[in-house]
């Protein structure tokens, strides 16, 4: 646990990355895995996240970003798109994954897709909308974790126009809308932040044990 808290410790919201520096494809993949395990509600996992490494496409990224270095001197970056509504074929999709990794009849499964219907599917899809874009929160905070256990720096990131991004990455008008972007890489020797005491607040004063 020590090494944990060490490393959460060691990890910031670096500004200025080594854009020289790049993640191994066995890094990417520890971290594809942590976002592919995170908790979601339900098990839905109601996001796609889009890799992207490919020079002339940061640049792009850069531009709808509010022109923020991260996009493109970063190695890779993560951009998690939520779903704007879930519908029944989506709920029996994911019911159909639960038979095949469980070995459960999917029929033992209606007691299950009645509720997901009910809380989920019948909701107002503007509900579902922030719904999953605060599960795609979660998932980063998987991939911030993670990454700080690689020793591998990153920025979660806000400020972008999201429009933009989805018109990028060809998901302008589909069921996807961008929601967090985390950059990640290895920072720069500049960037003076990495030097900074971290700043949180006293444990007195954040948990209540009750």
């Amino acid at each position: 646990m020590k090494n944990y808290i060490d490393n959460l410790n060691w990890r910031y919201a670096t500004k200025k990355f080594e854009s020289t520096k790049s993640l191994s494809e066995e890094t990417v993949e520890g971290l594809l895995q942590s976002i592919q395990l995170s908790a979601s509600s339900y098990g839905l996992q109601p996001y796609e996240v889009f890799v992207v490494s490919d020079k002339e496409t940061k640049e792009q990224l850069r531009a709808a970003g509010w022109n923020q270095a991260q996009f493109t001197d970063a190695s890779h970056i993560f951009i998690f798109a939520g779903l704007k509504h879930l519908d029944e074929n989506y709920i029996d999709s994911y019911l159909e994954n639960i038979s095949k990794i469980r070995d459960i009849p999917v029929q033992d499964l209606g007691a299950l897709k009645d509720m997901l219907i009910k809380n989920i599917v019948k909701q107002p899809k503007e509900e579902q909308k922030q719904w999953a874009q605060k599960q795609s929160y979660l998932a980063l905070g998987n991939l911030l974790s993670a990454a700080a256990n690689l020793k591998v720096d990153t920025c979660p990131m806000e400020g972008f126009d999201a429009k933009k991004i989805d018109e990028i990455l060809g998901i302008d008008g589909t069921n996807l809308s961008t929601a967090v972007v985390a950059a990640a890489g290895y920072r720069s020797e500049e960037d003076a932040l990495q030097h900074a005491k971290k700043v949180r607040k006293e444990t007195q004063e954040l948990f209540h044990l009750i």
